[in-house]
């Protein structure tokens, strides 16, 4: 939101918080939308992912009985498997 605010101004920082929570809305309103395409590449069972609207980020998350456990939020454009697989080992 910070980079938003001081590249592109207030209002795309503001429109990047509303797909943030439109995500988080639609995600616990319907938890099984989000693609397994990172859980099989990267063999980390369960792990969904479903892009930001509007903006370049991708939602990394799992669906458990209750609730959704938000896991990451990356840049689309990073090597995101090299990304999750270097930052689930130093956790």
């Amino acid at each position: 939101m910070d980079y938003y605010a001081r590249e592109a101004g207030a209002q795309v920082a503001v429109d990047f918080v509303d797909a943030l929570q439109s995500t988080y809305a639609l995600l616990a309103e319907h938890p099984a939308s989000g693609s397994l395409r990172q859980a099989y590449e990267l063999g980390l069972p369960d792990l969904r992912s479903i892009k930001l609207r509007d903006f370049p980020y991708i939602v990394f998350y799992l669906e458990q009985a209750d609730h959704v456990d938000v896991w990451r939020i990356l840049h689309d454009k990073q090597d995101i498997p090299a990304w999750l697989q270097e930052s689930g080992t130093s956790n």
